[in-house]
């Protein structure tokens, strides 16, 4: 992340969130409030930008179907941008849901970019407070959005500015009303671009402040993250797009890697769902691009 600088690849995830709300049947998750935080201009430049970029993603889909660019449009958002923000988010809400049906009261979502969830979920307002963390300026170009799209922020949202990449304050969070209570972290899409080291330090972080029964859902590339090229070249393409953009990619995992890093912090694999299994339980039976990620896998790990 460039200094005062708002996330790109934050951007990009909550515009096929929008568009898969939008033009997408069935829907895999539903974020239909996406599309509020984009003007038209920013929606049609992104389009634009994505049509443009077709030779980059595929020369052979460019010919197939140049000049129409809804449907190329459609396959690089189906194909390359949406399948892991739209699963992986579904599987994250599933789980934080059930969790405040068995009495959750804290949620923190690291790395909330352009996060919806507040505002879809209003029955939570009385019972779940939610914690945002996000590096300082993705943070206040998100406020800017939500203040343009005329959205009321309500009284159990807190915004905690942090770059919890380089160093995590679970001050700012008390600051912001955080009790030590049972708890549930979101760390969607950050992996990737951070360390073995580093993810390891962060999640140690985070539940030395927490009791027993506080989990956490995250998304990991595994040992192939590099060398996959993937459907089309989308692995691939992910990771030169990542680098294009001034957020590389710095880490993948074993599946023993990523244990051992859950143990060491006292955390036990509640559920691990390896590419197969997210294919098949968010993507099956569809007619049209979507699939799971090559590589890309979802664990829920809970606190000793």
């Amino acid at each position: 992340m460039k200094k005062d600088e708002s996330s790109l690849t934050s951007l990009v995830a909550a515009f096929g969130r929008a568009y898969h709300s939008q033009f997408d049947t069935p829907k895999i998750f539903d974020d239909y409030l996406a599309k509020d935080l984009f003007s038209q201009k920013e929606c049609n430049d992104i389009k634009d930008n994505m049509v443009q970029g077709i030779q980059f993603f595929n020369k052979e889909i460019a010919q197939k179907f140049e000049g129409n660019t809804d449907e190329i449009l459609k396959w690089i958002t189906q194909v390359q941008l949406s399948p892991t923000p739209l699963a992986r988010a579904a599987y994250c809400e599933n789980v934080l849901l059930n969790e405040v049906r068995l009495g959750l009261k804290q949620f923190v979502i690291l790395g909330a970019g352009l996060d919806t969830i507040c505002f879809r979920h209003p029955e939570l307002k009385n019972s779940l407070e939610i914690f945002e963390i996000d590096y300082p300026a993705t943070q206040a170009f998100k406020k800017k959005k939500l203040d343009q799209a005329n959205f009321n922020i309500p009284s159990n949202l807190h915004f905690v500015p942090m770059d919890f990449t380089q160093k995590f304050s679970y001050q700012n969070l008390i600051d912001e009303g955080f009790d030590n209570q049972k708890t549930f972290f979101s760390l969607l899409g950050v992996s990737y671009y951070l360390t073995q080291e580093e993810n390891a330090n962060l999640i140690n972080k985070l539940f030395t402040k927490v009791p027993s029964g506080s989990s956490l859902v995250f998304d990991y590339g595994d040992d192939k993250l590099f060398k996959e090229k993937g459907m089309s070249n989308r692995v691939q393409n992910m990771i030169q797009m990542a680098s294009a953009s001034g957020e590389p990619m710095k880490s993948c995992f074993t599946y023993e890697e990523i244990e051992e890093v859950l143990a060491d912090a006292g955390l036990l694999i509640y559920e691990h769902l390896s590419p197969v299994t997210i294919n098949h339980r968010f993507f099956h039976n569809r007619t049209d691009y979507l699939s799971a990620f090559e590589t890309i896998h979802y664990i829920h790990a809970v606190k000793k």
